[in-house]
Order: structure tokens, then C-alpha cells, then sequence
């Protein structure tokens, strides 16, 4: 899979699920869930333990799933985490060296900015997808200030304090998809616990769907 393809897939769900853990082998319990409720793309973030080795587990049990790499901070990680198997890079931050080396991977870069400076830093650098972080200490609003003002046809997608009940109304304040972690990324310790959070996760599926696909301009 190249990054054109990558990006389609990203673009078209509308959803990456941020998987942070302190132990790695609760991620598969939590993928299997997620892959139940419609799920397509999820990251592993570099600072759970053993990511890379997660990364490549997972790659090769779920072939169907889009597996990046998130917390990506340098260009040493961003090789560390290709080279483990991951399809797309994300950071929290704006570095043109890490958008230069996701391409140079052939992978799309989901750059992390909060700034309108941040914004025109991730996109001259050839971002593929602006990450607005932490969107939830800015809110909708300012999203909105953003993506139907100075940045129209900038693909944002909102990161931090984004769950199933209001990703609408980050979609209607101008995102083209949002980073979902917390509520969607629980550690699974029971069939209980595995259903409610297939539940959550097919009901943001489906409310996603609603919405347009961001059409990237040649």
C-alpha cells in the first residue's frame, strides 16, 4: 500500500483510534472489539511499550486494518515505526523533517498543529492531514474560526476530548474526520466489556458516515 492509498482510506472513514496503553497486549482485545463495531484504522502511539513490536503483531493478524504509528516526535522513530509495519505517521507536533520523511517512506503524515502559525507550518511542509491538537481545550468553535476561515480546504481532523457523542459536532464545525482515543481505546476484561465497546464504536462509525469525503486536490 502506497500513501495515496493510505490517505484515501484515512480520508474515507473519517476515524483513526488512538491506542495508548501501558500494556501492549491489551491492544489486541481492544482492536478485535473495534474491528467489530466498523472500525478501519487505528494507531498505536510510540509510547506504549513495545508499539513497534504491536505494530507488526498486528499488521499481520489484521490485514484488513490501517495500523499507523502515533507520537511520532523524530525522524528516528518515524523509520523505526515504517520499518515495523505502520501505514501512516502522526504527531503532536509541527516538524517539516517528519513530513519530508513520511513521504520519503511513502506514507501520509497526520501533523499535529494548534496555531494558525502551526497550520501554515504543517501545510507548507506538505502535510497530508492536519492534526488540530488538543482540540478539546479549543473547541469546536475555534475549529470552525479555522477550517471556514483562513484554511478552507484544509483537511482537519480534531485530536483530544473527541468520543462518540460529539464527533458530529466536530464534523459540523469543519473537520473532515476525527482521533479518537479514551473511550474507544479502553483496555477489554470482559465479553461485557468487548460488546460496549463494539457498541461505541459502530455508533461513530455510522454517524460518520453522514458526512462528505474530503476531496484531495491534485
Amino acid at each position: 500500500m502506497n500513501r495515496e492509498q493510505a490517505l484515501s482510506i484515512l480520508l474515507r472513514e473519517k476515524l483513526v483510534v488512538i491506542i495508548r496503553l501501558t500494556k501492549p497486549e491489551d491492544a489486541d482485545a481492544i482492536v478485535a472489539a473495534l474491528l467489530g463495531g466498523g472500525v478501519k484504522a487505528v494507531e498505536i502511539t510510540s509510547n506504549t511499550p513495545g508499539y513497534a513490536q504491536k505494530i507488526s503483531q498486528l499488521r499481520k493478524k489484521h490485514p484488513e486494518l490501517l495500523i499507523g504509528a502515533g507520537t511520532i516526535t523524530s525522524v528516528a522513530l518515524a523509520d523505526e515505526a515504517v520499518a515495523a509495519g505502520a501505514q501512516f505517521l502522526v504527531t503532536p507536533n509541527t516538524c517539516r523533517q517528519l513530513v519530508k520523511r513520511a513521504h520519503q517512506l511513502d506514507v501520509p503524515a497526520v501533523m499535529g498543529a494548534m496555531t494558525p502559525t502551526d497550520v501554515v507550518q504543517a501545510t507548507a511542509a506538505g502535510a497530508d492531514i492536519v492534526k488540530l491538537f488538543p482540540s478539546g481545550e479549543l473547541g469546536p468553535g475555534y475549529l470552525t474560526s479555522l477550517a471556514r476561515g483562513p484554511f478552507i480546504g484544509t483537511p482537519f481532523f480534531p485530536v483530544g476530548g473527541v468520543d462518540e457523542h460529539n464527533a458530529r459536532q466536530w464534523m459540523e464545525a469543519g473537520a473532515c474526520g476525527v482521533g479518537v482515543g479514551g473511550r474507544l481505546a479502553a483496555p477489554v476484561s470482559s465479553p461485557a466489556d468487548a460488546e460496549a465497546l463494539t457498541q461505541k464504536a459502530a455508533r461513530i462509525v455510522a454517524d460518520l458516515k453522514n458526512y462528505p469525503t474530503f476531496e484531495v486536490t491534485p
